[in-house]
């Protein structure tokens, strides 16, 4: 029920979406959020203008992060992933590059069940 719940709720957002570039960039969000965009994510000194460290891979960024926090989940393999948090100030600021193009459909909305959400993990002694 909850799952139905959210796939009404992402339609409504795609419904809300005024024109194509705005649903071009919801769609892109949902393919970095399922670990299918190459990004970069460069964290800058602003006083400095030094690069502070860089985050490349399949990455997400956190979505119900704290004020002046920022976490950032990255898969690694097949069932692996790390996840950062790091700490914004005054003078620490971030910038988030996509590496490579990806194909995104205007016209196409997608519902992403995870099959653990469906299917209850049972164990067998």
């Amino acid at each position: 029920m909850k799952k139905v719940i959210l796939a009404l709720a992402g339609l409504t957002v795609l419904a809300a979406c005024s024109n194509d570039a705005d649903v071009a960039s919801h769609n892109l969000s949902q393919a970095a959020d399922n670990f299918q965009i190459e990004r970069r994510i460069i964290f800058i000194n602003g006083i400095t203008d030094r690069y502070l460290m860089q985050i490349e891979g399949l990455c997400s960024l956190g979505n119900a992060d704290k004020s002046r926090e920022l976490s950032v989940t990255c898969k690694t393999g097949p069932n692996s992933y790390k996840k950062h948090f790091l700490g914004l100030s005054d003078n620490v600021t971030y910038f988030v590059e996509q590496i490579e193009p990806a194909s995104v459909s205007v016209y196409h909305y997608a519902v992403t069940f995870k099959p653990e959400a469906i299917v209850p993990d049972v164990s067998i002694k």
